[in-house]
């Protein structure tokens, strides 16, 4: 791997993990296009480890404070949040190992992410804010995340399709899904620490992955602050329209032989 293809690898995962379009499936056709299908494990845990360092950054206030006060609202809003995903991963974890590895089904899933974006985008705006949400509330939206372990089902469109659908209003919708990304990125990146004491090392350049790491930090930080912004005052069909395009080529390249 060149340090040109690990600072693109990184842009692609620091955008696509908060950009409603799926982190995991571009970052596969991303090796895909650089012929570096067995990068794998080591590089994807350095790049969460980027994408964890830029939500730090931002909620550093929030982090503190959980810190500060750990039996607060909010600390068992996010654990509530986690658990439907915690539940999947670790019973199907082999199977969802496998598919990523393959990415036979991803071209439908980028298809069912634009569904999902495209009809939350017509629920009506909600009315609730941060201090508004319930347990209800973040056990709904932690269940959409745990839909998201499928390779190209996009984490953050989920989690933010779900903040909607429970009325939250779309800045907080994405506000508390960049949230719940935090102990999700961990336990991505607790997950694959343990295969690598396991032996299931690649042999990377140390600097390929230190550039890796700050682009995915550097991009993941500008896409967060964006996307707060954005949704404020614009829809999520543009991104629903890109990912059914995307699952389109993906799937015509795939019954063509050419993928």
């Amino acid at each position: 791997m060149t340090k040109f293809e690990a600072f693109i690898l990184g842009m692609i995962q620091g955008l696509t993990e908060f950009l409603p379009i799926s982190s995991t499936g571009h970052l596969y056709l991303g090796r895909h296009l650089f012929g570096l299908d067995e990068a794998g494990l080591f590089l994807d845990t350095m790049l969460h480890i980027g994408t964890l360092l830029a939500v730090f950054v931002i909620y550093k206030e929030e982090l503190l404070y959980i810190i500060r006060k750990p039996f607060s609202k909010l600390t068992f809003l996010l654990i509530i949040g986690t658990i439907p995903a915690v539940v999947i991963g670790l019973l199907f974890k082999d199977y969802f190992e496998e598919i990523s590895k393959t990415g036979v089904t991803i071209g439908w899933e980028f298809l069912i992410t634009g569904m999902f974006l495209w009809l939350a985008d017509g629920v009506k705006n909600g009315y609730k804010r941060m201090d508004d949400i319930t347990y209800t509330d973040a056990l709904v939206i932690g269940t959409f995340q745990a839909a998201a372990i499928f390779p190209a089902i996009s984490r953050s469109g989920l989690t933010i399709v779900g903040g909607l659908i429970r009325k939250l209003d779309r800045e907080t919708a994405a506000y508390f899904s960049f949230l719940l990304s935090i102990p999700a990125i961990a336990g991505a990146i607790v997950l694959q620490s343990l295969d690598l004491l396991e032996g299931k090392v690649e042999a990377i350049s140390v600097s390929a992955l230190v550039i890796g790491a700050i682009s995915s930090a550097l991009f993941g930080y500008v896409a967060v602050r964006w996307m707060i912004n954005y949704l404020q005052k614009h829809s999520l069909k543009g991104f629903a329209v890109y990912v059914w395009v995307l699952g389109i080529v993906v799937l015509t390249f795939q019954l063509t032989g050419r993928f």
